[in-house]
């Protein structure tokens, strides 16, 4: 008994522990991201026209260091949005709707498999 209790809290480490894993694919979410690369990049941490994307998931929105964010994404991240899937989701389809105001000319992504590729993308690189 003690044997089987020891290993469901070992089990339950493991899963929780683990990683969370976007719905999409992250091999198809590099295509995607090749609409973002003229703004954007997630491999060193570099600002372009648009702020570095390496680990945006996770990150307060406008809290990018040395970054000038619009007023109206500053906003957001004064009211605490974090970029998480759930955000991302309802941001990249239409981001001028999601943050009116937004310095963001990309008009968004409009195949919800596209969006759920993107953030697999994003996610594999914190």
């Amino acid at each position: 008994m003690i044997k089987k209790a020891v290993f469901a809290a070992l089990a339950s480490a493991v899963l929780f522990a683990a990683p969370a894993q976007a719905a999409g694919d992250a091999a198809a979410g590099e295509k995607v991201f090749n609409q973002c690369k003229a703004c954007h990049e997630v491999e060193k941490g570099v600002n372009k026209v648009g702020p570095t994307l390496k680990g945006v998931v996770g990150r307060k929105a406008a809290s990018v260091e040395g970054y000038k964010y619009s007023a109206a994404m500053t906003a957001k991240g004064a009211e605490g949005v974090v970029w998480d899937e759930a955000t991302l989701t309802a941001y990249l389809p239409n981001p001028k709707a999601y943050v009116p105001g937004t310095k963001m000319a990309y008009a968004g992504l409009k195949k919800p498999e596209d969006v759920a590729n993107l953030i697999a993308f994003l996610v594999a690189h914190p």
